[in-house]
Parts: C-alpha cells; structure tokens; sequence
C-alpha cells in the first residue's frame, strides 16, 4: 500500500505517541514555496509549519530538491526563498525556527558542485543527497569519497527506500563502514512506501543504523501520516536509544 492508502492505519500499536518535542528539529522537507515538489505556495508553506510547530518541533531545516535534470535550485534560489518564508513566519507569529540546506540527487553533476564547495549544509557540514529509485548508482562510493575528502560529512536521504538493496543487507552496512549517515523517514515506519520499506526501516532501527530522522514532508497529507506513525514501536524504539542527532541541529 501506498501512502495514501495508509493515511489512517492507525493500528499495529497500543504505545501512546511519540513527543516530538524531545526530537526538536526536523532535517528534512520542502517548505520554500514554487521551487520544488513540495509547497507551491506561500499559504500552504505557512500550513505547513503552522502544523509542525504543533507536531512539537520548534525548528525545521528545509531541504529543495536539487537536481542537474529537474528542479535547478542553487544556492541563491534556496536561501532566497528561506528569507521570503522566514519574514512570512515572523509576520504571522508561528512558532518555529526555519533554516535551510538542500537535498542533492546524485547525477552527473553532483561531483562538481562538491568540488566548487556550491554545497548546502546543516549541522557539522552535513550533506544531504537521495539516489535514482531504479539502481544503484556506479559513482557512489566515489562521490561519497569525495564528499569526505571536502570535508563534508554524507547523509543518505531515506535509505529505506531504495528496493535495489532489499535483498542485500551488506550494501547498508558497507555503508556505515565508510562513514555515511542514515535518515530514515518517518513515516515508512507505517508502512507509506510499502511493506517492504517498512521491514527495511525497521531493521535498520533495529541496527542502530539511523543517525537522524526526518520528515520528508512536502504536504498536509504527509503530515496526516506522521500523526499516524506516533505511535509505531520502531519510531519510540529509535527516539529512545540515544542515537539521533537531531536535538543538537
């Protein structure tokens, strides 16, 4: 089942909810109106981070898509729409913190950028970057090499996501050994993206191999799924062990 389809599947838990006060900070969404899949409009990216404040957040690091072949947001795109979104939140009072970085699609011209330092990041140098959904890309390694030899530190968007490694649990653990971090979205925990994801998700929880935790949120039907994910036993299993990073961010 899709997410969609999982918008109210409530069940599977009897834990209460999950506090995402304690969690604090959210790595991962697309709240800069017009530029991406996310937001289109400045009163939706209001909606949006009206919700999240009262999910418990009090701040959110935005994240565009950026991609040589879609949606082109550098840097100044980016950081442009963040003040026009920042001045918004002050107008209107809401009470969150909004920052911003990017999250980078692995093509052909992701090695530049890193080479050039045109490169968002969050954190300690964080670098957020996604794969293709049908393979596993042969330049990987490389990139992610490359990426810690600038001195920047991978983040892999939603690994839980990527069906090329269903079957191969050492592609995970490869890459923990070479030092890539995990952000799992949160909502696979309840099955959004599907049966398997969710087993993935939760194997790698079960792992300890989730640094941070995200939301991918782009829309008020994602944020109807994170209401319904509060109470998976993976989600508090991963909010208690210690692990995340997120409150430091």
């Amino acid at each position: 089942m899709g997410l969609l389809g999982n918008l109210f599947g409530k069940q599977g838990s009897s834990l209460g909810p999950v506090d995402l006060g304690v969690l604090g900070v959210d790595i991962h969404s697309h709240f800069i109106p017009g530029i991406d899949d996310g937001a289109q409009t400045m009163e939706q990216s209001m909606e949006l981070l009206s919700a999240m404040a009262e999910l418990g957040y009090r701040k959110v690091i935005t994240t565009p898509h950026n991609m040589a072949d879609g949606y082109k947001n550098t840097p100044e795109i980016i950081l442009g729409g963040l003040e026009r979104v920042r001045d918004e939140v002050r107008q209107r009072g809401i009470a969150i913190e909004v920052d911003a970085a990017a999250e980078y699609y692995l093509d052909h011209e992701l090695e530049k950028k890193v080479a050039d330092r045109k490169i968002l990041t969050f954190g300690q140098e964080m670098v957020l970057f996604e794969l293709p959904f049908i393979s596993e890309p042969n330049m990987l390694l490389e990139i992610i090499f490359q990426m810690q030899t600038a001195g920047y530190r991978p983040v892999l968007a939603h690994p839980e996501r990527y069906a090329f490694w269903y079957t191969d649990f050492t592609k995970y653990e490869r890459l923990k050994e070479r030092g890539v971090l995990f952000q799992l979205n949160m909502i696979a925990l309840s099955g959004a993206y599907g049966p398997q994801a969710k087993q993935i998700a939760e194997r790698l929880v079960d792992a300890g191999h989730y640094e941070l935790l995200g939301s991918d949120c782009h829309n008020m039907n994602h944020v109807q799924a994170i209401k319904n994910t509060l109470t998976r036993p993976h989600l508090h299993k991963l909010i208690g062990s210690g692990k995340l990073r997120n409150a430091s961010l």
